[in-house]
């Protein structure tokens, strides 16, 4: 699964609605997954939350098959930013 494929699942999840602060998941070479509301784009841009997490952790996270807490407790998830943002997160993913 690429970062298109994965971004094009996260424009699906936030159609009905995102959050209104902004988001980036980075992907480290893989690419970056920025929100703003309900648009989702693959811009690196400055946002209030960055996550940092492998493609493959958010792939799993989005299918349900990843928990936030564990991955974020066992380091798979990185948090940088307002982790206030990151825990409005259950909403999309």
């Amino acid at each position: 699964m690429t970062i298109a494929d994965v971004t094009e699942k996260v424009r699906q999840k936030v159609a009905g609605g995102g959050i209104d602060e902004t988001v980036k998941f980075d992907c480290g070479s893989d690419g970056v997954i920025f929100i703003q509301g309900s648009t989702v784009t693959n811009e690196d841009a400055d946002a209030d939350c960055t996550i940092q997490i492998s493609l493959d952790n958010l792939k799993d996270l989005i299918a349900g098959e990843l928990n936030p807490t564990a991955a974020f407790m066992t380091g798979k998830i990185k948090v940088q930013g307002d982790m206030g943002v990151a825990m409005k997160l259950g909403s999309i993913v």
